[in-house]
């Protein structure tokens, strides 16, 4: 793929003085359950800060933002809340500074769900469609959904919210709460089966998939980036392995390691999975085209960690899909060293196209991506929207698909290089792909 150079600075050691400075809430405080906190960061780093964000309790990030400013509004249970506010910088450093509240409120409205149906069994992307309503004078402030006990997935202001929403597969007691402007809340619990069998919109789902041994991978060289087929992982053009069932870091206890280096500066570490149709890997080689044809819609579900994710040019995550005598590849690139943006693929044009989305993955940290596509009636491909760490960019751009003669579901995960070829690595978990 075509690279562009950016000029790093440089970190003058890899012990950075930082500090996190909380204006608000005040560490001790009593407040409500909509809690507004503003805080800044600073850092001897010479990159900078890369992003700050909340814990709510340890190891729970609720919030997180790139730079070195945060000013947001969080909806709290009430309760004691030993929260955390952390900077991370562009050199591979950290601080926190602690913040404990007390949560007050007591009910005071009503919440009705119309969508999901409780006990029902739906895909991996939900929708919610909820209202509110207070006996509060200054009415509903905001209204989210809670994916499990303290996970809160999604607010909107005011007192209606319409939303999709991503899950893994699995069951979930969710709840709807309201907040309203004197200090109250009330919820409104909803039971969902996800992803499951039998039930109507459910999808087709295959779990773990950075755990399966169907990946091929292969370097990618400048200029044309092409699969190199006399490179060896080993080098020494481009170095890449692929190690599965890492202990840690991982979020399902389980992870696998894929890293990249070389000599040849801007090549690429690549690695694609056959799924569905010819080589299927997963047992479902469709000889009778049956499947394939009847597929429209895929989500890529993911996880990801670096410890040293300035060192990546790029991480790309593709979709693919070969029907009828049509490619349709669903190209999803985070820019990092060539500017924190995501792009996605010109199929006619073989050209990456820019889309103004930020992708500012978090170092030291997993990062939970989602992206969603579909093929649409006319053939067309639809690259629906990106999900990074819980914010939600809708893209809704169409794209024309082009000539082959392949058949088969596949996907994609891929490591650029640098302009340095600087070495590094990236953790895969809970690597689930939706197809319906």
């Amino acid at each position: 793929m075509r690279k562009t150079a950016l000029l790093l600075a440089l970190c003058s050691g890899p012990l950075a003085l930082a500090n996190v400075s909380v204006s608000a809430p005040a560490n001790g405080s009593t407040v409500a359950t909509s809690v507004q906190y503003v805080a800044s960061a600073t850092t001897s780093c010479g990159a900078g800060v890369s992003a700050i964000g909340i814990y709510s309790a340890p190891g729970d990030l609720v919030y997180s933002t790139p730079g070195n400013h945060l000013n947001t509004e969080l909806y709290l249970n009430p309760g004691t809340y030993h929260t955390t506010v952390q900077e991370w910088d562009n050199c591979g450093g950290s601080s926190s500074t602690p913040v404990t509240i007390y949560v007050g409120g007591s009910a005071g409205g009503q919440v009705t769900i119309s969508e999901p149906k409780p006990n029902s069994t739906v895909s991996t992307t939900v929708q919610y469609v909820a209202s509110a309503s207070t006996s509060c004078p200054s009415g509903v402030s905001a209204i989210g959904v809670y994916s499990a006990p303290g996970k809160l997935a999604y607010t909107a202001k005011g007192a209606q919210l319409n939303a999709l929403l991503n899950f893994s597969p699995g069951i979930y007691s969710t709840v709807v709460q309201e907040w309203d402007n004197c200090g109250g809340s009330s919820t409104a619990p909803v039971t969902i089966n996800v992803g499951g069998s039998g039930g109507s919109g459910s999808g087709n789902v295959f779990t773990n998939l950075h755990l399966s041994p169907g990946w091929n991978g292969s370097a990618l060289l400048p200029p044309l980036y092409n699969l190199c087929g006399y490179c060896s992982p080993s080098g020494p053009q481009t170095t890449f392995s692929m190690t599965p069932n890492v202990p840690s870091p991982s979020v399902s206890g389980a992870s696998t390691r894929t890293s990249i280096g070389g000599q040849t500066v801007y090549s690429d570490g690549f690695w694609n999975n056959k799924l569905i149709g010819d080589f299927s890997t997963r047992g479902m080689p469709d000889t009778n085209h049956t499947i394939v044809p009847s597929l429209h819609s895929f989500t890529y579900d993911v996880y990801f960690y670096s410890n040293d994710i300035g060192a990546s040019q790029a991480l790309e995550f593709d979709i693919n899909q070969f029907v009828n005598g049509y490619s349709y590849i669903w190209g999803h690139e985070c820019r990092i060293a060539g500017g924190y943006e995501w792009d996605i693929w010109d199929n006619p044009g073989q050209k990456w196209h820019p889309t103004g989305i930020p992708c500012h993955p978090l170092a030291n940290a997993w990062n939970h991506l989602v992206i969603q596509v579909q093929r649409t009636s006319d053939n067309h491909l639809l690259f629906k929207s990106i999900t990074l760490n819980g914010v939600t960019s809708v893209l809704n751009y169409y794209e024309s698909p082009t000539p082959t003669t392949w058949y088969g579901v596949t996907i994609n995960y891929q490591q650029d290089g640098n302009y340095a070829q600087t070495p590094y690595a990236i953790w895969l978990d809970k690597l689930n792909f939706t197809y319906q």
